[in-house]
């Protein structure tokens, strides 16, 4: 068995490598080829906490396995991320224990590589105008992936807690682009991609916010009740998704379903477009909308890359297991 530790994925896993598994993945999601099961996602009743499982098989890859983990909102006074995994991956011949993972940083960078994936496949070519809505731990990641799609010229942010813009006012910075407070207004009315990453339980970005031929990428939705945007938002956009079945359950979905103003038959699986299959944007007017609900297949497709990069530099760390 491998063990690959969450120090090592640094220096082994680049944000173009976990965009590659991750676009990969989606498009074999959509021939039916790679397949979630379902998660598990509960109150632990301790510290606060969410833990849980996420995982599935992927038939091109031989993928399978899980990553198990959860939010602990206390860990920041501790000195940790708040959010914390593990990845388990298993020979799909035998069923044997093939690796365990650090999962951690592993997920921030296949989160972002998704919503890269959609800014890839559905946003305005001439997008200039990055809003980013949340400015937490993950939110770094998601502004250093969306501007390796398309030639951003300035980022506007919003935060419930407006002293920690101060994070992506450094990533911006470290980018080499202007950086601005903005209302949400502003942002709705300005930005050619907003990327929303909140742990919200109530709508923030509302339908009256947004004009013209926006995208939308909602990465922060993956539980039962949070929710990020108006539902009346979703129902006006051509929506989009890693996995329908956790879009309209835990996802961003989940509200306008509930609502009755769209229908499973009114998502597209990003894979769809990917594959050429389904049609994305179809005008500069459009408003399109990805709800990364955050699919396990996406881990296993992160950590069966790590270990082979980790074998392939020779610092695989193997043990008999």
């Amino acid at each position: 068995m491998i063990i690959v530790p969450e120090a090592a994925i640094a220096d082994l896993m680049t944000r173009a490598q976990a965009f590659d598994a991750v676009e990969k993945v989606f498009a074999s999601m959509a021939t039916r080829r790679a397949y979630n099961f379902p998660v598990i996602r509960e109150a632990i009743g301790h510290a606060d906490a969410l833990y849980g499982f996420k995982s599935g098989f992927d038939r091109d890859s031989l993928a399978l396995g899980l990553k198990s983990g959860g939010y602990w909102p206390g860990n920041a006074d501790k000195g940790l991320t708040n959010h914390q995994s593990t990845v388990f991956l298993f020979d799909a011949d035998t069923g044997r224990c093939k690796a365990v993972v650090g999962g951690n940083l592993l997920t921030a960078l296949r989160t972002a590589a998704a919503s890269a994936v959609s800014i890839k496949h559905l946003a305005p070519e001439g997008a200039k105008v990055l809003g980013m809505i949340g400015a937490g731990h993950q939110s770094a990641f998601q502004m250093r992936a969306a501007v390796e799609q398309r030639a951003f010229e300035k980022v506007i942010a919003w935060n419930y807690h407006p002293e920690m813009l101060s994070r992506l006012a450094d990533v911006a910075a470290e980018l080499g682009l202007p950086f601005e407070e903005a209302s949400l207004e502003r942002i709705g009315a300005e930005a050619d991609v907003i990327i929303s990453i909140t742990s919200s339980n109530a709508p923030i970005l509302l339908d009256a916010h947004v004009t013209g031929g926006t995208h939308v990428a909602c990465m922060g939705t993956d539980t039962k009740g949070k929710q990020e945007v108006e539902a009346a938002l979703v129902a006006r956009a051509k929506v989009f998704t890693d996995e329908i079945a956790q879009s309209v359950s835990i996802g961003e979905c989940q509200h306008a379903v509930a609502a009755g103003l769209i229908a499973d038959s009114d998502i597209t699986e990003i894979g769809a477009v990917i594959n050429g299959t389904a049609p994305g944007r179809t005008g500069s007017d459009d408003l399109t909308l990805f709800d990364g609900t955050g699919v396990g297949l996406q881990d296993l497709a992160v950590a069966a890359s790590v270990v082979d990069l980790a074998v392939d530099k020779g610092v695989a760390i193997e043990v008999d297991f």
